[in-house]
């Protein structure tokens, strides 16, 4: 059966066959995978890819003259070359491959924190942040004596934005926010926000590991410093990230690990270092996962991205609709400019309970507090159930998922 859908131009039976592991079957029940928020599912192309690697080119880059080391290398760095131009960079040099977008926010805070972060200066988050968006600037706040703000969320979880103008100081050298909020959906309004900090001579970070997977992002006309996001939400393998930042600002950046590829030349007494974007990139990469990276950004190209925009959005509005007939349910989230994701409690559930029971019935949702706990903190709740949704998903498994939850709750509810 051709599943249904008001995208017209979009054959989702036909997506759905692309990701072999949504045929899988959990407790004799079929796979409803709503955990995309924490890692996509990866379509046969991208495995294709990864084994052609391995079984064709494997060799390390940029390092030797024989033929299966210049294939790698060029497989490698094309994959560089994908992500410039699906981000909209200006310039390859400015896409440094990282092992995600923690490893991305780190990188920033450790070398741009360590020489530009003085005591007295401050940090500017929000109050929805991962906790990868928090800790690497708590950790050089301390060491460098700077002050981390930030900024309140309101009840619908958007961003308190008459807060957020009033937490500035001539202080302020950097504004770290999430595009869109992985507990909440909220989309932030950064390009805003960015033409805000930037009035106040500050510096932008974006977290962009749910926006990649969803939204067209455009660095340039962004006009963020740094971008940061990871190839495992956006059906990609796990290991693989990218930074990308305006390519005079990582100029003046000092390195953030040595190694080996990191240099130009080394003596004991002391050592020079690589052009971009080599200088950041120390140490042996996963090639493996940059090639898988490129090959699922050349399936996400072969698709209208809005079409599939709409079609998230499409799910988004029928499970919420459907949600809402459940007695007892709260919704944390709810601004008007959102992402597919829900997140809720049911009055008198335990999240965990729901979470366990959903899976033996084949359902994959995340429970907890979603590595958000001060957000958690902010609305006074243990955590949530999160639902979240992707273009592979259809409106059949979300009735699926509501049967299950209301055969949840009621075995919960006895």
């Amino acid at each position: 059966m051709i599943l249904k859908t008001k995208i017209e131009s979009l054959s989702i039976d036909s997506i759905r066959k692309d990701f072999p592991i949504l045929s899988t079957m959990v407790y004799d029940k079929p796979l409803v995978y709503f955990d995309n928020g924490a890692t996509s599912q990866k379509p046969k192309q991208v495995i294709e890819a990864i084994e052609k690697y391995y079984f064709t080119q494997n060799a390390n880059v940029h390092r030797g003259a024989h033929y299966l080391s210049q294939q790698a290398t060029e497989a490698f760095e094309n994959a560089r070359i994908k992500i410039q131009h699906f981000i909209k960079a200006k310039d390859n040099t400015s896409i440094i491959f990282t092992k995600g977008t923690t490893d991305s926010i780190n990188l920033v805070a450790q070398s741009w924190g360590r020489k530009n972060l003085n005591p007295g200066d401050e940090v500017l988050i929000s109050g929805m942040e991962h906790h990868s968006n928090i800790v690497p600037w708590q950790l050089i706040c301390e060491e460098r004596g700077a002050l981390l703000k930030i900024i309140p969320v309101l009840n619908d979880g958007s961003i308190d934005l008459e807060a957020f103008k009033n937490s500035w100081s001539s202080k302020t050298k950097m504004l770290a926010i999430n595009h869109i909020s992985n507990t909440l959906g909220t989309i932030n309004p950064i390009k805003e926000m960015i033409a805000y900090a930037h009035s106040k001579n500050a510096l932008v970070l974006i977290d962009g590991a749910q926006a990649v997977p969803h939204l067209d992002v455009d660095v340039s006309d962004l006009d963020c410093d740094f971008y940061a996001f990871s190839g495992h939400k956006m059906f990609a393998p796990t290991g693989i990230g990218i930074l990308y930042a305006k390519t005079e600002i990582l100029d003046s950046m000092p390195p953030y690990q040595g190694g080996g590829e990191m240099i130009k030349e080394v003596r004991f007494e002391s050592s020079t270092y690589a052009d971009l974007p080599y200088k950041f990139e120390a140490g042996t990469p996963n090639i493996e996962g940059a090639i898988g990276l490129g090959a699922a950004i050349d399936y996400l190209n072969s698709f209208d991205r809005k079409e599939l925009l709409a079609y998230e959005n499409e799910l988004l509005n029928y499970a919420t609709h459907q949600l809402e007939q459940i007695d007892g349910i709260q919704f944390y989230g709810q601004s008007k400019n959102k992402a597919s994701v829900i997140s809720f409690l049911i009055e008198g559930i335990h999240p965990y309970d729901i979470g366990t029971l959903l899976d033996k019935m084949g359902i994959a949702v995340r429970t907890g507090h979603h590595c958000t706990q001060p957000l958690m903190d902010r609305f006074c709740i243990p955590g949530t159930v999160r639902a979240s949704f992707t273009f592979y998903n259809t409106k059949e498994e979300i009735d699926l998922f509501i049967s299950a939850l209301n055969r949840a709750v009621k075995i919960l509810k006895k």
